[in-house]
This record gives C-alpha cells, structure tokens and sequence, in this order.
C-alpha cells in the first residue's frame, strides 16, 4: 500500500508540470504578444488566471473563496498571503481579479518555460543583493503608477515545514506605505497538505482562501510599517491556528 503512495506521489507531481506546460505551449505565439508591452499586461492577466484555473483543476484542487471586503477594480492593493507551496502562485490568480505583478525569487526564472515568461512579467528579487531589493521597490514603483497591483509573499520564502508562518519582512509594507494603497491579507490553509514542497505529499481536495479586511495605509508614514506588518501577520496567523484547532470551513 506504501509502494502504491510512492508511486501516486511521483506521478502526481509529474502531472503537475505537464499541467504548467500544456497551456503555455498551446498559447505560446499569443503569450509573446501580449508580453512584448507593458501596457498589454492586463491582457496577459487574464491568460495567467486561465493558465492557473487550468492546473487547479486539472490536479483535482477545489478552490473556495470567503472574502471579508471586496476589492475595487479601479484601484491598486498590496496582496499578501502566507507561502507554502508552489500552487501558492495559481491560488493567488485565481482568487484575485485585480491584475498584479509578483515579486518573486530569482530562482523561478530558471523552470523550462515557465520560467521565460516568469522572468518578463514579474519583478525578480535576490534578497541576499541589497541592490536586487532596491530596484524592486523602482520596478514596482512604476506598475503602481500604471494601476496595477502588487502581490508579495512577505515571508521571504518558504518555511519549514514544522513552521505555520514565518516572520514577515518588510518590503511588502514600506511599498504600501510609500504609495497609500491598502494592503490586503489572504490565506491559504490548506496549500501545504494539497502539495507542498516536499515531493512525497499532497492530493487532490478543497484549497480555501480566506481574503480579510483591508488594513488601510492612509497618513502612515515608513516609521509604521513594522506596526502594520505585524498586524498583518497577527490576522494571518491567527486565521491559521484556528483553521488547525477548529477545522472548521472559512467564513463559519
């Protein structure tokens, strides 16, 4: 019964970068279109968000969504979210509809294919190159000036997996702050039993995600931004204990 795991695991991750390929091949001629401007980029959006349907469901995820505050989509947000799994990235799509541009780790841009297009629409950051973190605050600069939104994963990476959350870093806030734009906590419970980063686990099943009240930025200063991160990680914290303690269904 083991050795049948085993084997379910290996298949189900293969299953998995098939699922990233497929619609990347298929759509290809169109992706280098739509990517060739900036200001094409909502168009490229919502090729990402079919692309990210696409895979949920084809791994036999079920996405639902509870949603505390709507967003407005005439206007910007930092969106946050705890990070443990790589289908963290095609929640995030799927669950927002404002078009946003990741800031994501260098590493990704090395993926077969995902990576060329990776490296062309998301902000790429080397946390360990104090010049890397300055010009991601440039290039996201400039999106939000185009009405886009910016979606970080503020803990920098991904815990291990004893972890719950880890410790917040800063970035994610300051740029709110700097552009008085809200900041908007999501949470994922359940990415990290579906398919987390260690290759034997995972299994088709419910992804919930919890999008909270917005924290407002309005009149706070770069002084502050260790307040509001912290109050950011308490709500996505404590959304996570109580989903380990009550099992209970977002929104209940």
């Amino acid at each position: 019964m083991v050795v049948f795991k085993y084997i379910f695991w290996i298949l189900y991750r293969i299953w998995f970068y098939i699922l990233v390929a497929i619609p990347i091949i298929l759509l290809f001629p169109v992706l280098i279109i739509v990517i060739s401007k900036e200001k094409w980029y909502p168009q490229f959006f919502k090729l990402a968000r079919l692309w990210a349907t696409f895979i949920l469901l084809g791994m036999g995820f079920r996405p639902i969504i509870c949603r505390e505050q709507k967003t407005n989509p005439k206007e910007s947000y930092m969106f946050i979210a705890n990070h443990t799994s790589m289908a963290d990235i095609m929640l995030m799509l799927y669950a927002v509809k404002n078009p946003f541009v990741f800031v994501g780790k260098q590493e990704l841009a090395k993926i077969p294919l995902f990576g060329f297009f990776y490296k062309r629409t998301c902000i790429l950051v080397d946390r360990s190159d104090a010049k890397s973190r300055q010009a991601v605050f440039k290039s996201a600069q400039k999106r939000l000036k185009q009405g886009l939104s910016v979606c970080i994963f503020p803990e920098g990476g991904v815990p291990d997996e004893h972890v719950i959350l880890d410790e917040f870093k800063d970035g994610a806030f300051r740029l709110a702050i700097n552009h008085q734009i809200p900041i908007v906590p999501l949470v994922f419970p359940d990415n990290k039993k579906r398919f987390s980063f260690s290759f034997f686990s995972g299994g088709p099943g419910v992804m919930r995600v919890k999008q909270n009240e917005f924290l407002s930025t309005q009149n706070l200063e770069i002084k502050d931004s260790p307040e509001i991160r912290e109050r950011a990680r308490t709500i996505i914290l404590n959304e996570l204990q109580n989903f380990n303690k009550n099992k209970k269904p977002l929104g209940t």
